[in-house]
């Protein structure tokens, strides 16, 4: 069906817009390879907020996918009312042109904070592919017109899926790291189909969105998750080479700089210095605590908010209900090798590459979900709590860290152009910050609305998106 607001439902300001007929794109997670960069040398407005450099505004359902942007239309997916909905949105006026409803039996299960529309669409201009969890994958053309479903799951995951897919060249990408069943695939952009799939399993839950590394005029798939990150054949989906020493869940995507290194952070609870997670072996404890003697943890054998009580539905791999000897030494060892790091890699790796690939790692200010930034040479973070911190791309040394108004807890990615950086928190607390080795923060604003999705930066505006609205920003 096509989707009419019943009343006129953009808020245009007195921001005159030049035309989005331009080859400038957004079209997928963090934009032009997930690097959170604006193409173009426009000029982005600074001081914007709910009644500042407004072009439009309109009202739409929750949702926590980012919008991107391709030609003259903008994707983006939500919840309505327990629908689940694709929608595209008119760059010039904000206009909703069609929303499609993907079919789904039931809602699955997700983290208290989360949302059934978590990933971000991608675009190649033709099409829109959009991905709903266990309701799995649809293909429509600019239209809204339904070129393909493929079905997922069920996936075994209480937190629900949150990884977007990426179009490369005639496929689409996805992967899905989950408590089980864990993969990479790639489908055929035209009909849907499995053009290749590899096996996960080893990896439990993770959140890291792939990106595509160009190296000797090849291109390859890299995704970084629990404990390691790989680079595989993008052609068959063969692992060519990893890097270890990560954190034992990774919630962010890597970056890629303009030098062709690879930046990658990774933070989960315990694997700081100082701080880590530490559980007696299993044979050890099994006398005290196994109450029943069937030789398996149920939930009420645990220490109420221990390490293993706190992730129990995590370490329950299977979902029996009860943690087995296996699924607790599994995790007993991730907590011993889980280290919060942001690490360089040059390209160029082949099979284990740690020792031989690895350029510099830094222990400190490592973000959670907020992707690294690379821009002008340095690395950017954003720490929940509103640490942000600059660092050497090249060596990896501090070069400023200070807080920032985005503070308390952060989802969405940092994102840059025109010399300025624009930080959001979960509260809708923006900072622009003005880049360089004394970085400053240049403006603030607050939205007054929950915040996880990533802006998109196109042509000298800002589109954004707030829980209950997108805006547009331009320069007056």
């Amino acid at each position: 069906m096509t989707f009419r607001l019943p009343r006129l439902c953009v808020v245009l300001s007195l921001v005159i817009l030049p035309s989005v007929a331009t080859a400038e794109n957004w079209p997928q997670f963090r934009g032009v390879g997930s690097r959170g960069v604006v193409t173009s040398e426009a000029k982005l407005p600074t001081e914007i907020g709910p009644d500042k450099q407004v072009a439009w505004k309109t009202p739409l359902p929750p949702g926590h996918s980012s919008p991107v942007v391709f030609a003259d239309r903008i994707f983006l997916t939500a919840e309505r009312e327990g629908k689940l909905v694709t929608i595209a949105v008119d760059r010039a006026s904000g206009k909703v042109l069609w929303e499609r409803v993907a079919p789904h039996q039931k809602l699955e299960a997700i983290h208290r904070i989360g949302n059934h529309a978590q990933s971000t669409p991608t675009s190649d201009g033709k099409r829109v592919v959009t991905f709903f969890g266990s309701c799995g994958l649809f293909c429509y053309d600019i239209d809204g017109k339904l070129q393909w479903h493929h079905p997922l799951g069920p996936f075994t995951n209480t937190f629900g899926a949150a990884t977007s897919p990426i179009i490369v060249g005639n496929r689409v990408i996805l992967c899905q790291d989950h408590d089980t069943d864990s993969f990479l695939a790639a489908y055929d952009l035209a009909t849907g189909k499995t053009v290749w799939k590899t096996d996960r399993s080893e990896f439990p839950r993770n959140y890291c969105t792939p990106i595509v590394w160009n190296v000797g005029g090849k291109r390859q798939i890299v995704v970084a998750a629990t404990l390691r990150v790989v680079g595989y054949d993008i052609d068959t989906g063969k692992e060519l080479w990893t890097v270890r020493g990560i954190a034992r869940a990774v919630c962010m995507t890597p970056v890629i700089g303009a030098n062709n290194n690879l930046y990658v952070a990774g933070y989960a609870g315990g694997g700081d210095p100082g701080s880590r997670i530490k559980v007696d072996p299993f044979d050890a404890v099994v006398k005290k605590i196994d109450t029943n003697g069937n030789g398996t943890f149920e939930k009420d054998e645990l220490t109420e908010g221990g390490p293993m009580h706190r992730r129990f539905d995590q370490v329950d791999r299977d979902k029996t209900g009860r943690i087995t000897k296996k699924e607790y030494e599994y995790f007993r060892s991730l907590f011993d090798k889980s280290r919060n790091v942001v690490v360089a890699i040059k390209p160029g790796g082949k099979g284990e590459a740690t020792e031989s690939h690895k350029l510099w790692e830094q222990p400190k200010f490592v973000p959670f979900c907020s992707s690294p930034l690379y821009y002008q040479g340095h690395i950017y973070t954003l720490k929940d709590g509103g640490i942000f911190a600059s660092l050497d791309a090249k060596t990896g040394k501090t070069v400023k860290v200070g807080r920032v108004a985005s503070g308390g807890g952060v989802y969405a990615s940092a994102v840059a152009g025109d010399g300025k950086i624009y930080l959001l928190n979960e509260r809708g607390k923006l900072t622009v910050v003005r880049a360089g080795e004394e970085w400053e923060t240049i403006h603030e604003a607050d939205f007054e609305e929950d915040t996880y999705g990533t802006p998109a930066l196109v042509d000298g505006r800002i589109y954004l998106r707030t829980n209950g609205h997108l805006y547009c920003f331009a320069k007056k």
